[in-house]
């Protein structure tokens, strides 16, 4: 069992930066996807186990970036250039060690064992 907490989100206005943090009770690959009202959950962003690989979505490719600190056991995603249609809740997720998988279950949200509660991003024009 791994427990999440996500936090840092809140109010922005559009071209402004955001730092989103996700603190985990253990090691794990984790990832970033993100649900606007009336929208399905979608992928942002993934990084792995060790912290060497990260993926992203096309949407923030350039803009957001995912880091992770095996020490503290947790994980950022700095949130740059803005834009309305990045509001939404944020939510931190993990999964279990597997090794020998592809790269693309990284970008797959059925392969995320844990979920944090979720932390609201709002970007205004």
């Amino acid at each position: 069992q791994v427990q999440l907490v996500e936090s840092g989100g809140g109010l922005v206005q559009a071209g402004g930066s955001v730092r989103l943090s996700c603190a985990a009770s253990g090691r794990s690959a984790m990832a970033w996807f993100r649900q606007a009202p009336g929208k399905e959950r979608e992928f942002v962003a993934a990084v792995n186990l060790s912290g060497s690989q990260t993926y992203y979505a096309d949407s923030v490719k350039g803009r957001f970036t995912i880091s992770k600190d095996n020490v503290q056991n947790t994980v950022y995603l700095q949130m740059n250039s803005l834009k309305p249609e990045d509001t939404a809740v944020y939510y931190c997720a993990a999964r279990k060690v597997q090794l020998g998988l592809s790269s693309l279950t990284y970008y797959m949200e059925r392969t995320y064992d844990y979920w944090g509660q979720g932390t609201q991003v709002t970007v205004s024009s």
